[in-house]
């Protein structure tokens, strides 16, 4: 503790303070429920219920990209209010050791195979819980197509909640039971929710339930929520127990808890300790070089962000089974490798590189804050068919990381935003460059944005102690760990 100064304590005492306060209330929600996992076939399944609960059966579905823990909040509400949670994780997703398969443009390719998928879930929750009334479907985004396709096809199937949902498989009598939750900030698909419930029933819309003969359907707007926060929202939580509860004749007595600003407070509470932690590491740091003049600086950006693109667009791959994975590793690469050479040239070279601080910063990003994440909010452990994938994204990510960590050491807060910024760019340059085999990739800019506000900022924390050299190396392996467990495995020439 000799080298904690008095700032640093307190943010240790704070900090750790928050974590367990945090980890108190996330575990709260979880208390008192078996939460065990299996397999139906290759697919993996959490199953979640109070202990001797003979309520009915519901089974979750996750988003694009998504995972089992990404829809936690709903399953243990769902749970705690006596029903029986069968959550699984889609083909690619996940710890799902099969891709993705089929024409993802045909009704016919890959979205015939996850409904054949979901109903094989069915089928095993069915038979394990010995039920013989209806099931309940709740999904999110992607999984809401598939779910609504899945009851209209399923005799078995009874109400459906779809949140943030889209599906011109719709009809004003099919499904017969369907509640649409959708966050405020999703103006697209509430215009969807509402005219789902103006086909039951013209004129009415958000807030109000159409009834037409044996068809019901709700459209209800989570407050203060976008496409990912919707489903921490209490009060669509709250509205899809009362919905189950009003289909099975049930009245549940349980209290949905805030669980999205507690996954919050502890993230940020353990990437605030990163800060005086940081700080008992041997400082053996080179000292920070003479910054870069204005031009040479616009020269490190900007070269690298023009030259990728405009290179990497020209070779095509399919290597990897993971959508513009091979694209990516490739663009990584060469945007690095020239920042690195630029770098160079101008007098900035990777140095002391501090085997325990690489150590260190992997260990608190990848083993503390992914176990946290990995627990609480979203999938962050790959399944071994994805190490190969995580070891060729690491070609790319360690010399792009190795160069911005050398580049934003000592730089100012202007220039590393900027610098950032030229990378995000960089990849908006390529998807303009072929839209129809890049548009992934703006799906990962914000995955991106989102690893330099949390690792960059512990990185950068690290990199005052033992030099950008350790904190590049160690950004870059977590950088390609994060993309590796990201995006969805998928093989467009399989079962399709």
């Amino acid at each position: 503790m000799a080298h904690l100064n008095r700032a640093s304590l307190i943010v240790l005492l704070l900090g750790g303070f928050l974590a367990v306060l945090a980890l108190w209330q996330l575990e709260a929600q979880r208390a008192g429920l078996e939460i065990t996992t299996r397999l139906v076939g290759e697919t993996p399944v959490t199953r979640v219920a109070q202990p001797g609960a003979d309520g009915p059966v519901v089974v979750v579905a996750h988003g694009f990209a998504g995972s089992r823990q990404m829809m936690q909040a709903y399953s243990l509400d769902l749970a705690r209010a006596g029903y029986r949670v069968w959550a699984f994780d889609f083909e690619g997703h996940g710890r799902h050791p099969v891709p993705m398969s089929g024409d993802v443009n045909s009704i016919d390719g890959t979205t015939r195979l996850l409904v054949e998928q979901t109903r094989a879930v069915v089928d095993a929750a069915v038979t394990a819980e010995g039920w013989q009334g209806e099931v309940a479907l709740l999904g999110h985004s992607m999984a809401t197509d598939i779910i609504i396709r899945t009851a209209i096809d399923d005799p078995r199937i009874g109400p459906v909640v779809a949140i943030s949902a889209f599906s011109k498989a719709v009809t004003a009598r099919a499904p017969e039971n369907l509640l649409l939750i959708t966050g405020a900030w999703e103006p697209g698909l509430r215009g969807f929710a509402r005219d789902a419930v103006a086909m039951v029933e013209p004129g009415l819309g958000e807030g109000e339930t159409a009834r037409a003969g044996d068809v019901i359907r709700r459209a209800v707007v989570a407050p203060w929520a976008e496409h990912v926060a919707v489903l921490h929202s209490r009060k669509g939580r709250a509205e899809a127990v009362d919905w189950l509860d009003a289909a099975y004749g049930r009245a549940s007595d349980v209290a949905v808890r805030a669980t999205g600003p507690w996954f919050m407070a502890l993230m940020v509470a353990i990437v605030a300790l990163a800060a005086p932690l940081s700080r008992l590491l041997p400082e053996r740091a080179p000292p920070v070089p003479q910054a870069l003049s204005p031009g040479r600086f616009a020269l490190v950006v900007g070269l690298p962000a023009a030259l990728a693109p405009l290179l990497a667009v020209q070779v095509e791959t399919r290597i990897l089974p993971v959508l513009v994975a091979d694209y990516l590793v490739l663009h990584l690469a060469i945007y690095g490798l020239c920042q690195l050479a630029l770098l160079w040239r101008f007098g900035r070279r990777p140095a002391g590189l501090r085997p325990v601080a690489v150590l260190a910063l992997l260990a608190w990003g990848l083993g503390v804050f992914g176990f946290a994440l990995d627990r609480y909010g979203a999938n962050f452990w790959p399944t071994p068919e994805r190490l190969i994938i995580i070891a060729a994204l690491g070609l790319g990510a360690l010399p792009f990381m190795l160069g911005d960590a050398l580049l934003a050491h000592g730089a100012a807060l202007w220039q590393r935003i900027a610098a950032r910024a030229g990378f995000l760019g960089s990849l908006a340059l390529a998807v303009l460059l072929d839209i129809e085999r890049l548009f992934f990739l703006a799906m990962i800019a914000p995955v991106i944005l989102l690893f330099f506000l949390i690792f960059g900022l512990m990185g950068r924390w690290v990199a005052a102690r033992a030099g950008a050299a350790s904190a590049g190396v160690a950004l870059g392996l977590i950088l390609a760990w994060a993309l590796g467990v990201s995006f969805p495995l998928f093989a467009p020439g399989g079962q399709g």
